[in-house]
């Protein structure tokens, strides 16, 4: 697919989320996972890394795994792996070190490996001032959002109070709904935050990439 035809805003940080215990696949870096010949990461980076001025991982353990991404790997607060909501808010504190600029944080997982192209912009021109949060099918995707930079310390505060859901977090704070439609390949509708959770749903993954060369990363 073609990159995105516009230049990215340099006020958003990207954050791929990619420190789930993968259970349902077995356990391990399900973000590593062969899909069509490249490891299902590769594929989000391809459809995200566009959108923003800045990428970074948020993963706890070792980060050398993530090494032929050259990516910046940030890790939850202390190493804890508290959740998506912890994970924002260490990208948070990582670009107020290191991004100067950045007012907003645009957070995707790492098993969402045909993403819109759009995303960013369009999260970005829904944003008022709480988050904005991508839905498809009727279904919320909190982990698929933008995070003002000004809400940290209410992230903070509610994982003090180990409120560490981000749906929750999202409602309350008033988030924004971003409608995407689904899109069509080759006869079959995709959702574009089709995720890969299960072995079913790798092998369904591989079996629209290979109808429709949904997404083609470049190689590694």
């Amino acid at each position: 697919m073609a990159a995105a035809a516009y230049k990215a805003d340099s006020r958003i940080l990207g954050v791929i989320l990619a420190g789930g215990q993968s259970r349902r696949m077995g356990g391990g870096d399900k973000s590593l996972t062969d899909l069509g010949g490249q490891p299902l990461l590769a594929h989000v980076i391809a459809r995200f890394a566009p959108q923003v001025a800045t990428l970074i991982l948020n993963a706890n353990g070792d980060p050398q795994r993530f090494a032929a991404f050259n990516l910046p790997v940030v890790p939850d607060l202390d190493g804890r792996a508290d959740g998506p909501l912890a994970g924002v808010l260490a990208a948070m504190d990582w670009a107020a070190r290191s991004a100067s600029g950045v007012d907003a944080i645009a957070t995707v997982t790492s098993d969402v490996p045909f993403l819109p192209l759009d995303l960013v912009p369009r999260l970005r021109s829904a944003l008022p001032l709480g988050p904005a949060v991508a839905v498809s099918a009727e279904r919320r995707h909190p982990s698929i959002a933008l995070w003002p930079m000004a809400f940290r310390d209410r992230i903070a505060e509610a994982l003090e109070r180990d409120e560490r859901g981000l749906n929750y977090f999202a409602v309350r704070n008033n988030a924004v709904e971003v409608s995407f439609a689904l899109s069509e390949a080759d006869g079959q509708m995709i959702d574009p935050f089709f995720n890969v959770n299960a072995p079913s749903d790798l092998a369904e993954a591989r079996a629209i990439l290979a109808r429709s060369h949904v997404s083609s990363p470049p190689t590694q």
